[in-house]
């Protein structure tokens, strides 16, 4: 049985944490050593490729980078949506989707020796197709060089374009099963946080549409796994966080990742609470006895952060 919320407070000596700019002594992130983070980093920037680990200031990207690993950034830098918690620059792309992004990621994939390759994107709600065509691309061009590595994808919603709730359902499944096509290893998409707060922190997205969307994904591909992941802190209480675990087992997701919100500058969102390395592992225990089949929690863990491994 898993060991409730309260009682791993009371056994830790924990309690609720006003936000402070310092952060509480269990957060703490690998630097990594300068060479391999310069190696790296001069791939990216030699071949003006994105990653979310640069736009979105990720606390891992030391560790990550040192390891020889990194998550693409498909679409640009500039996503369409306003979410309260992403360091992603936010706006209306003016520019033309790279015609070279594809070939770009697959050489900087292939100078890394990557065996395992995580794709996500901005929110590209001015495109036709949101963004779909640019994971199939860059999968394909990635296997051109290398057929063996393993490609996970971390998408957004593919919702939008048309306002009649029915068409909108089928075109999301549409560009759903076309990335569903190019056989990724794992299907990612990030529900962020518990329903109440779903409005304030992801700004354009919907609770529903996104369990939806997982739900669609197993049913289009049964046997590619799907995967989701929370940010904790941002005010959501313990029993919203088990009533979301059990919606998205519903939705039949069945990897999850859990880790601590840190609030990237004084514009986004203030964090509520830290959450204890302990309140973690009792979370990853009731998602375990839910029959998730891999489970990642702790106050550093993101969802693309050792992959690999989820």
């Amino acid at each position: 049985m898993a060991t409730p919320i309260s009682q791993a407070n009371s056994q830790s000596g924990y309690r609720s944490k006003l936000p402070t700019e310092r952060l509480p002594d269990w957060i703490s992130s690998s630097i990594g050593k300068a060479s391999e983070l310069e190696k790296v980093q001069n791939l990216i920037k030699g071949f003006k490729v994105h990653t979310i680990c640069e736009e979105g200031r990720c606390p891992n990207r030391g560790e990550c980078y040192a390891a020889g690993t990194a998550t693409f950034l498909l679409g640009g830098s500039i996503c369409t949506r306003s979410c309260a918690f992403c360091q992603v620059e936010k706006g209306n792309p003016k520019s033309a989707i790279d015609k070279f992004e594809a070939t770009n990621i697959a050489e900087v994939v292939n100078q890394l020796q990557l065996r395992y390759v995580v794709l996500t994107s901005v929110a590209r709600d001015d495109l036709e197709d949101h963004g779909a065509s640019l994971f199939t691309s860059t999968m394909a061009a990635i296997r051109v060089l290398n057929p063996n590595v393993s490609i996970e994808v971390l998408t957004p919603d593919f919702w939008g374009g048309v306002v009649d709730t029915k068409k909108a359902k089928q075109i999301q499944k549409e560009r759903l099963t076309t990335v569903l096509k190019s056989n990724p290893v794992c299907f990612n998409h990030n529900l962020e946080t518990v329903e109440r707060l779903q409005k304030e922190v992801r700004r354009g997205a919907k609770y529903y549409r996104s369990l939806d969307l997982l739900k669609t994904a197993n049913e289009v591909s049964p046997n590619i796994p799907t995967k989701s992941g929370l940010m904790l802190g941002l005010g959501e209480s313990h029993e919203e966080i088990v009533k979301t675990l059990k919606d998205l087992r519903s939705a039949n997701c069945q990897i999850i990742t859990l880790g601590q919100y840190l609030r990237p500058s004084l514009n986004h969102l203030p964090v509520q609470r830290y959450w204890h390395p302990e309140e973690f592992e009792a979370l990853a225990s009731i998602a375990k006895e839910m029959g998730f089949s891999k489970v990642k929690s702790g106050p550093l863990v993101r969802s693309s952060y050792h992959a690999e491994k989820s």
